[in-house]
């Protein structure tokens, strides 16, 4: 693929997103991303956390998954990590975590890495991904290192263009019980009507193509 992608590809990339998912409210609800992230891993594979801040996803992962090899990058020097940027990472890994980092990144950042992840990735390696629902704007706008907001379609299609398959996409809302009812029974069509979502993130799981092409 070359190394600038046109915006009309880029569009038909995004169009075969929203023709999968016409509408942010196609997106399921995911409550908690941790037993979707168990079900995507297998035992013994390396895991590479970007945006790692202090591992603690190492020690839930390993009750899980003892054997697994899990390594972690993150640019804050503060906190050990085996890498500090990802110049240094030139290993391959099965399953990439990218957890709210993309958005704080410029565009150009944010496809360079998407296309670094994808070279670190063995063949048929996961990444999974989040990043801020723009449809809640004050999730965005909260944080004023954000930088760029990807819609879902966007994001999807940026993916689908270096190489990606998309597996699954969800928006996350977790919260106590009683107010996580309320707002998907009661307060989903008042939503639906202001075009504002409750949901925080949006996360992807994407897949390197087996066959190694782009």
């Amino acid at each position: 693929m070359n190394e600038r992608l046109s915006w009309s590809k880029l569009f038909e990339f995004r169009d075969q997103i929203h023709s999968r998912y016409a509408k942010i409210w196609d997106l399921r609800i995911l409550r908690k991303r941790f037993p979707l992230m168990v079900k995507t891993i297998q035992d013994g594979e390396k895991v590479l956390d970007i945006g790692a801040s202090n591992r603690n996803l190492q020690e839930r992962l390993k009750r899980h998954f003892p054997k697994l090899v899990y390594k972690s990058m993150d640019i804050d020097r503060e906190q050990f990590h085996d890498f500090y940027s990802l110049e240094e990472v030139r290993e391959p890994f099965d399953v990439v975590f990218l957890f709210e980092v993309i958005e704080h990144l410029g565009l150009e950042e944010g496809v360079q890495l998407i296309k670094k992840i994808y070279d670190l990735l063995n063949e048929g390696g996961r990444l999974i991904l989040t990043t801020p629902n723009v449809f809640n704007p004050s999730r965005f706008w909260r944080d004023a290192t954000h930088r760029v907001a990807y819609c879902y379609d966007e994001l999807g299609g940026l993916l689908l263009a270096h190489g990606f398959q998309i597996k699954a996409m969800y928006r996350t809302y977790n919260d106590a019980f009683h107010r996580y009812l309320f707002r998907i029974y009661v307060m989903a069509p008042l939503h639906r009507y202001l075009g504002i979502d409750f949901a925080k993130s949006i996360l992807v799981i994407a897949e390197k193509k087996s066959n190694g092409t782009k």
